[in-house]
C-alpha cells in the first residue's frame, strides 16, 4: 500500500509548507501531487493533513507516516550509497572551486556529509584557481565548480542546483526600504557594493541595469558579505545579494530587503563537472546531497 515516494512526498509537503513548492521539489505537477496524495488518503481511509493551513498541518495519520519517513529514507539512502559504493571501481576525487563568494553557508555541510558517506574520496578546495575556475575544470585540474555562470566548455556538462532570487539589501531608515520593489533607475542615484568580480558575472547588472542602459552612481567592492553589510547598515550604499545571504541579517533587523524589479531577479546556481565523471556513483551522490542540504539550510530557494 505504502511506497517509498508516498514518504518522500509527505516530507517535502512537510519541509515546503505548501502543494505548489513540494510539487516543484518532487518534480511532479501540483495537480499530479494532489491526486497522489488524494489517492493514499483514499486507500488509508484517512486524511493527511488539514487543506489551506500554511504551513501545513497534518493529522495523526500524516505525522505517523512522517515519523516512518523519517526512519525509512535515511536508511534506504544509506543502503543505495553502499550499493553505489560496491558498483564503483574507481575511488574518485573531488577537487573543487566556489565562483560564489555566499555559497559556504550550504556548501559546508554539504562536503561534511558527503565525506561521511564517501571517505574513500579525496576531497579538497585548492586555492588560487577563483577565476579561472570554469577552464580548469575542462583541463581536469578540478573535478567540480559551484557556478551561476556557465560557459560553453567541451566535454562540461552543467547541472543546476536550485534557483534563488537576488534582492537589494539597504539600510532601515533608507527611502527605498518601504518599497514594494526597486527599478534600474532608483539605483542611478545609489553607490552599489559588489564583491570584487567583473561585473559580466553579477546579475544586479546583467539582469537588471544593463538592459535598461542604467549605471549606478558609484561602484565599492567588499570581500565579504558581513564587510557589505556594514557598509549597508550604515548608509554608505547598497548591494544586491541572492536571498538566502540576507537571511540571518533580516532576522536580526540589520538591513532591509527589496525586490528587483516587479517580477523579480531569479539565476540558477549550476554545479559544473565534466561529462566523462557526471554518472560515476559517488559524484551522482555529492549533487544530489547538495541538493538535499540546500533546501534543509537555505530559505527562499526553488528547485531548478
Amino acid at each position: 500500500m505504502l511506497e517509498l515516494r508516498h514518504l518522500r512526498t509527505l516530507v517535502a509537503l512537510r519541509d515546503a509548507g505548501s502543494l505548489v513548492e513540494a510539487a516543484e521539489r518532487v518534480h511532479l505537477t501540483q495537480s499530479a501531487l494532489s491526486h497522489q496524495i488524494k489517492d493514499l488518503e483514499e486507500r488509508l481511509g484517512s486524511p493527511l493533513f488539514l487543506r489551506k493551513t500554511r504551513p501545513v498541518e497534518f493529522t495523526r495519520a500524516g505525522r505517523r507516516l512522517l515519523t516512518l519517513a523519517e526512519q525509512v529514507l535515511p536508511q534506504v539512502r544509506m543502503a543505495e550509497r553502499d550499493l553505489a559504493r560496491l558498483a564503483g571501481s574507481e575511488q574518485g576525487r573531488l577537487h573543487m572551486a566556489i565562483e560564489c563568494h555566499s555559497c559556504f553557508q550550504w556548501l559546508m555541510p554539504t562536503v561534511d556529509h558527503f565525506r561521511d558517506h564517501w571517505p574513500e574520496v579525496e576531497i579538497d578546495i585548492p586555492g588560487g584557481l577563483h577565476f579561472d575556475a570554469l577552464p580548469a575544470l575542462a583541463r581536469e585540474q578540478l573535478d567540480l565548480v559551484i557556478t551561476a555562470d556557465p560557459q560553453p566548455l567541451t566535454g562540461v556538462h552543467y547541472e543546476p542546483l536550485f534557483r534563488y532570487e537576488g534582492l537589494l539589501a539597504v539600510a532601515r531608515q533608507h527611502p527605498l526600504a518601504g518599497r514594494a520593489h526597486v527599478t534600474p533607475t532608483d539605483l542611478a542615484r545609489e553607490t552599489l557594493i559588489t564583491y570584487p568580480v567583473e561585473r559580466a558575472r553579477l546579475d544586479v547588472f546583467t539582469q537588471f541595469l544593463d538592459p535598461a542602459g542604467v549605471a549606478p552612481r558609484e561602484v565599492r567592492t567588499a570581500e565579504l558579505t558581513v564587510m557589505m553589510m556594514q557598509l549597508v547598515a550604515s548608509g554608505r550604499g547598497v548591494c544586491a545579494l541572492p536571498n538566502w545571504a540576507l537571511t540571518e541579517y533580516l532576522e536580526r533587523d540589520y538591513v532591509k530587503a527589496v525586490p528587483l524589479g516587479e517580477d523579480g531577479v531569479w539565476s540558477t546556481l549550476f554545479a559544473a563537472i565534466r561529462e566523462e565523471t557526471r554518472e560515476a556513483p559517488w559524484m551522482q551522490d555529492f549533487l544530489r546531497t547538495a541538493r538535499e542540504t540546500s533546501f534543509a539550510v537555505l530559505e527562499g530557494i526553488k528547485p531548478a
